[in-house]
């Protein structure tokens, strides 16, 4: 009787073994690559391990606690201690540093406009400038197209105030009539005809006022308001604005609405 040849290439069990743990191996690595790329693609070329912690200089306090005798129904709960961090890509800047600015109201009751960008976020007189009494606001010309992440906004915080009808917008056009977006809008009840916004109003403190932006690329950045809970003027002691240039020009339409 003739015995049938075992097959050369017949798989003993240790090699069947090894070759399912090699083919999930594999398999491991394929999903591990796929996910990295499809995170690379959705992020438009930015690898989320790029994004660090935006630093901020911040000035100090100038009231403690939880103020009560603010009554507004629009009204954000106050926060108390430090504010979470915000991640932005390595390497932003505030970029409005020292820019020229101008406002609506063209000669200030106090101050210079050239204190709204010069560093000094201090809640004292003599860091601010006020300028009239409703609608206004303060622009900033970058000078160059950036791509936004964050702009910062301190008022006025030497005690515990609203700011009403606060709009951030930015644009490439300085009079603000061609492709303007608003990246801040708490004007909830659209009082000064600039749409109704969604934000929420806030208690101006030192922290300032952070706004995330979805780098949207832009040269003019502008501050609108319309009063406060103290009286009807406007006032700005520093306005930040965290960017980089565009990598190229595909870049500069991403953010748009």
């Amino acid at each position: 009787m003739v015995l049938p040849r075992r097959s050369p290439f017949r798989l003993t069990s240790s090699s069947r073994r090894e070759s399912k743990a090699s083919r999930r191996r594999n398999c491991r690595i394929l999903v591990v690559v796929l996910t990295l790329w499809l995170g690379l693609a959705c992020l438009g070329g930015e690898p989320s391990g790029d994004k660090v912690p935006l630093q901020l200089q911040l000035p100090r306090p100038q009231f403690i606690g939880t103020p009560i005798h603010l009554k507004i129904a629009n009204l954000r709960e106050f926060r108390p201690g430090t504010r979470p961090e915000f991640l932005v890509p390595a390497g932003v800047t505030n970029v409005a540093l020292h820019k020229p600015v101008t406002a609506s109201d063209k000669v200030p009751t106090l101050g210079e406009l050239g204190q709204v960008t010069d560093g000094d976020k201090d809640g004292y007189e003599g860091s601010y400038v006020e300028i009239g009494p409703g609608r206004q606001y303060f622009q900033i010309d970058l000078k160059e197209r950036y791509r936004i992440f964050a702009i910062v906004v301190w008022h006025y915080h030497a005690q515990a105030r609203v700011y009403h009808d606060v709009v951030v917008q930015v644009a490439d056009d300085p009079k603000f009539t061609v492709d303007v977006r608003s990246v801040y809008n708490n004007d909830f009840d659209n009082s000064s005809g600039l749409g109704v916004g969604r934000d929420r109003e806030y208690i101006d403190s030192h922290e300032g006022l952070l706004i995330g932006v979805p780098g949207v690329t832009a040269r003019y950045v502008r501050l609108y308001g319309n009063g406060n809970t103290e009286n009807d003027l406007n006032h700005c002691t520093e306005i930040e604005v965290y960017g980089t240039k565009p990598v190229n020009p595909s870049t500069e339409e991403e953010g748009r609405e």
